[in-house]
C-alpha cells in the first residue's frame, strides 16, 4: 500500500525550541507530517486565539527526536505580532498544524551541477534539498546570503555537510553571478530581489532555475487566493495567468514568473 501524500491537520507540540542568532528554532511534534514531506514543502501553523491568520513556516529539518520518529524543525524570524507568539512559546506548548502543503523542489533526473542560493530564515528547506541531491550524485555548490551576520542560518552546520559553501552578508548579486557560471541547475530561496537575481543570472547563463516563493498566505489551502503569483507562461496552456503561491506553489520555475508584476 502506497504512503498518502495529502497534508494533514494535527493539534502539534513544541518539544524543543533555541535562539540561534535572529532566528528562533522550534522542533515540534505534529505526527504523520514530516513523513510526508519534501524539501520545498512548508507547513501552516496557528498563532494564538486572538489572530485569524497562520503563519507559514518553511520545513528546515526532519528528524526523528524525544521517542518520535519524525519532528519537523521550523525556523520563525519574530517580525509581527504572530510571528514573535509563535518565537515566544516554550516547550509543551499545543499549537495546530498543516501540512506538508505547496510543490517542492523538483530533482534533477540524472547527476547535475547544483547551486543552491538560500536567504535568512527562507534558507531553511535547503539543506535538506542538498542532501537529497547527494544521493543522487549531484554536487552541491551552497550560497548562504543575509543582510547581516545574526540572520545567517546555520553556517556552521551547512560547512559539515555541503562541500562548498559560500557565506555572504549584504548584497548577494555578485557572489550569485559568479556562481552560476559553474552550475548546471540552480535553486533559490529568499527575497523577491535574491530570487530575480538568481533567476536572470540563470537565464543569462542557460541553465534551469527554481525559486521557492514567499508571499503572504492567509489560508495556505488555495481557498481565499490571497497569495497571487503572476506568471507569463502557465506550464497547462503557455498563456499568462495569476496562480495561487501555497497550492501551485511555492516551487516554481523562475522563467515562468512575471518578476515586474510580483
Amino acid at each position: 500500500m502506497s504512503t498518502p501524500l495529502g497534508p494533514l491537520h494535527v493539534t502539534g507540540e513544541v518539544l524543543a525550541t533555541k535562539t540561534v542568532g535572529a532566528h528562533r528554532h522550534l522542533t515540534l511534534v505534529a505526527p504523520g507530517i514530516g513523513e510526508r514531506s519534501r524539501p520545498g514543502s512548508f507547513v501552516a501553523v496557528s498563532t494564538g486565539e486572538a489572530r485569524l491568520a497562520r503563519r507559514a513556516l518553511w520545513i528546515h529539518r526532519v528528524r526523528p527526536m524525544g521517542g518520535h520518529r519524525a519532528t519537523l524543525d521550523v525556523v520563525v524570524e519574530p517580525r509581527g505580532s504572530g510571528s514573535r507568539w509563535l518565537a515566544g512559546l516554550a516547550p509543551g506548548a499545543a499549537v495546530d498544524v498543516t501540512g506538508p502543503l505547496g510543490r517542492p523542489f523538483a530533482l534533477p533526473r540524472e547527476p547535475a551541477r547544483c547551486l543552491l542560493v538560500g536567504e535568512g530564515y527562507a534558507a531553511a528547506p535547503l539543506l535538506a534539498l542538498a542532501e537529497r541531491l547527494r544521493q543522487r550524485a549531484c554536487p552541491v555548490h551552497l550560497v548562504l546570503c543575509a543582510p547581516d551576520e545574526s540572520r545567517l542560518l546555520d553556517v556552521l552546520e551547512a560547512r559539515r555537510s555541503v562541500a562548498q559553501v559560500d557565506v555572504v552578508t549584504g548584497d548577494p548579486q555578485a557572489a550569485i553571478a559568479a556562481a552560476v557560471a559553474s552550475a548546471d541547475v540552480v535553486y533559490s530561496a529568499g527575497s523577491v530581489p535574491t530570487l530575480r537575481a538568481c533567476a536572470d543570472a540563470a537565464a543569462a547563463a542557460g541553465v534551469s532555475c527554481q525559486v521557492a516563493l514567499e508571499r503572504h498566505l492567509t489560508c495556505a489551502t488555495g481557498l481565499c487566493s490571497g497569495c497571487p503569483v503572476p506568471l507569463l507562461h502557465h506550464e497547462e496552456d503557455g498563456g499568462p495567468r495569476v496562480v495561487r503561491d501555497c497550492v501551485d506553489g511555492p516551487v516554481f520555475r523562475a522563467g515562468l514568473v512575471d518578476w515586474e508584476s510580483l
